[in-house]
């Protein structure tokens, strides 16, 4: 499977958004990436269902929905009709992990759980057959612009080797300082979908800098 790109709208112009969505729209990105923060689960405050709807309306692409949020149960039926097509949540914010899974699919989206850093890659052994998606976070959750960590290459190859062992048909997900010089890498040791936020739009032709990161 080629990898896909999803450019995270949290980077995107909150003054031009329908024009920064149907420049995804036109371009050779495969999904939106969404980040919902709440203010508690991370130092920051991103924005909400109106914001999301009116994503919904112009995209013509999956919306993937990145929940950095306590109490993530709350809010799935919520997020389905706020046009999430793919809904991840973070395993430190979840006490009962197979429910939460089960909960996102019976309301008809793809489920995905997310990684802090600190937290290893064996903690998934007992679910990765049942989600669609581990987001493995590259810098600390919360704000954009952060400096790539490292350990994610290792932590990625030992995600793929628990995905192929357990027969799992996971994507795996990477999010946070994505560029230019690490994508290469990254999609090596396993990744399949790459998020990426400054490096979209921070470009002075954000349709090009999703071109070039779709090209191995």
């Amino acid at each position: 499977m080629a990898h896909l790109i999803a450019p995270s709208v949290l980077s995107a112009d909150f003054g031009n958004l329908q024009r920064d969505v149907e420049l995804i729209n036109n371009s050779e990105a495969d999904w939106f990436h969404v980040d919902i923060m709440d203010g508690v689960f991370v130092p920051n405050i991103s924005f909400g269902f109106p914001v999301l709807k009116a994503i919904q309306k112009h995209a013509k692409k999956p919306i993937d929905v990145h929940l950095m949020i306590v109490d993530p149960d709350r809010y799935t039926h919520a997020f389905k009709d706020a046009g999430a097509d793919i809904l991840t949540f973070h395993i430190e914010a979840c006490t009962h992990l197979h429910r939460s899974i089960q909960n996102i699919k019976n309301a008809g989206m793809k489920a995905g759980v997310a990684l802090n850093p600190h937290t290893p890659v064996h903690l998934l052994e007992d679910i990765i057959a049942d989600i669609d998606l581990v987001c493995v976070m590259s810098v600390n959750p919360g704000f954009g612009g952060q400096k790539f960590i490292e350990n994610t290459y290792t932590k990625v190859m030992a995600l793929k080797k628990l995905i192929t062992e357990k027969k799992s048909k996971a994507l795996i997900e990477i999010d946070g300082g994505v560029d230019f010089n690490n994508y290469k890498k990254l999609l090596s040791c396993g990744a399949d979908v790459l998020v990426a936020g400054n490096t979209v739009f921070g470009n002075a032709n954000p349709t090009e800098a999703i071109k070039k990161l779709k090209q191995l």
